[in-house]
């Protein structure tokens, strides 16, 4: 695939230097364009595109952290030459976490590949952690890349950013084009800041209505990934609009984002608005111009779905798919032997301050594993406080394990020694994102996929539980979780 891309080159100078020529031009030039497909234009240098046109793009970042990074690394310098240089150093970001707190050597070595690199290329973003035993002595280091992007500044509307992991999508809460890409793509880009792709279809989500207190975006996405399947998006975009949009903070749009693979998305879309561009000037990472884009009225999608958010229950996704749905209050019967409450997808701090509004004068069942995403994250536990007291204080009242190192730690299972990994045949309600076997360790594991609500309220009672029944939701109106937290 890369001597194809090589090839090509020599018929798109555009990687050597030289005007972009696109390899397929659209038809007509003046049809009305989705979000993903007016940003892609943009970068491609066209006035117009359309689905299953391929297209070269120009990258605004690219970040790749210690799984994949040192295979791109390796990949980059024996296609471009062991002298090569990166094609933009500051556009690429270095993000140690998945891996990170074990005694693995392997997995210890590949954050020294990356270490390595930084120096090599004079990468500007490379978050290290040198001391596993103390977090807190690595002020660099972050946590996990998705949520440690969102929080560095490196989230901007209407760019392009490609990662080696699968949740790049996660970045689309921020009216961007962001998606996974392998490591040879990676090191394609590493070298020419280009990338080949096809234009993907959009499939529009309307959220209206609503949102009942006792909902979350967990929620809304498992609903949505139940109802289309694992691979009822593939790749396609998948864009979301309505009215409902306003009623979710910039950590729930991240959330619905996040979870765009487990339906098979090339990427999750959701316009910027004013909350978005609040959130993105606060910390913008060289205080980057960005350009906002909305849909154009009339533009053609794959599908429409609308759903009424008011409508909607709690849901888990049962073993061993993320489209599994049920009903959380139809497995009361199920009972559990732990509770994880971490990852990208729900180990932000709005997703901890919603366990801990559960969990305030309650007490746990199961163990219950909590894994803050970044090291900021972790900060907010101990100074954040719900009802005067501080979100670490509530989880030790009700009995929670302590909050571990920030990383992605059992999310992806890794080796034996990571914190929370199921080394043995447990069932487990999850805040992560996939449920396949084997995905947090024992490939005779179970887990169930939910909300930070749900998570919290299985974990007071030692079933799968749905919160209403263990808390008094206002009935009346939906209390974010942005407005129920105290700095």
């Amino acid at each position: 695939m890369f001597r194809y891309y090589l090839a090509l080159a020599c018929f798109v100078p555009s990687v050597i230097g030289f005007a972009m020529k696109p390899l397929k031009m659209s038809s007509a030039t003046s049809e009305p364009m989705t979000l993903t497909e007016k940003i892609l234009a943009k970068a491609c240098g066209r006035s117009h595109v359309q689905p299953n046109d391929n297209i070269w793009v120009n990258t605004d970042v690219l970040m790749t952290h210690d799984v994949c990074g040192p295979g791109t690394i390796g990949n980059f310098y024996k296609e471009f030459g062991a002298d090569a240089k990166v094609w933009n150093p500051d556009g690429i970001v270095l993000i140690p976490d998945h891996y990170i707190f074990t005694s693995d050597p392997r997995a210890n070595r590949n954050v020294d590949i990356l270490r390595d690199f930084s120096h090599q290329q004079n990468i500007k973003y490379f978050y290290d952690i040198i001391d596993r035993a103390n977090f807190k002595a690595n002020p660099d280091y972050k946590g996990v890349c998705h949520i440690a992007l969102a929080q560095e500044g490196h989230c901007r509307p209407g760019e392009v950013l490609f990662g080696t992991d699968s949740h790049t999508c996660n970045a689309g809460a921020f009216g961007q084009f962001a998606t996974g890409i392998g490591n040879t793509d990676a090191s394609f880009v590493m070298g020419t800041g280009k990338l080949l792709i096809k234009t993907p279809a959009s499939m529009k989500f309307n959220l209206e209505g609503d949102i009942p207190d006792y909902l979350l975006a967990k929620d809304i996405i498992l609903q949505i990934i139940g109802d289309i399947g694992v691979a009822g998006a593939t790749y396609r975009s998948m864009e979301y609009g309505g009215s409902a949009l306003g009623q979710l903070s910039m950590e729930e749009r991240q959330t619905l984002c996040n979870m765009a693979i487990e339906a098979g998305g090339k990427n999750g879309i959701i316009p910027a608005d004013e909350i978005t561009k609040n959130y993105v000037d606060q910390r913008n990472a060289g205080n980057k111009p960005y350009e906002v884009f909305s849909a154009d009225p009339g533009a053609s999608y794959y599908s429409k779905n609308t759903y009424d958010l008011g409508r909607l229950e709690p849901v888990v996704a049962m073993p061993h798919s993320p489209d599994n749905k049920a009903l959380a209050k139809d497995c009361r019967k199920t009972k559990i032997d732990r509770v994880y409450i971490g990852s990208c997808t729900g180990g932000k701090t709005e997703d901890f301050a919603a366990a801990a509004r559960v969990l305030e004068g309650q007490k746990v069942r199961v163990p219950t594993f909590l894994v803050p995403a970044t090291q900021r994250v972790y900060n907010d536990l101990q100074t954040i406080k719900l009802k005067g007291k501080t979100l670490a204080q509530i989880f030790r009242e009700a009995g929670c394990i302590e909050p571990a190192s920030p990383s992605c730690a059992a999310c992806l299972g890794g080796p034996s020694d990571t914190f929370a990994r199921m080394n043995e045949p447990f069932l487990c309600v999850s805040t992560t994102n996939r449920n396949f076997p084997g995905r947090m360790g024992h490939k005779d594991a179970g887990i169930f996929l939910a909300s930070p609500y749900t998570a919290a309220a299985s974990a007071v009672t030692g079933y799968v539980t749905d919160p209403r029944e263990v808390y008094g939701f206002d009935k009346d109106k939906r209390h974010s979780i942005e407005s129920l937290i105290e700095a």
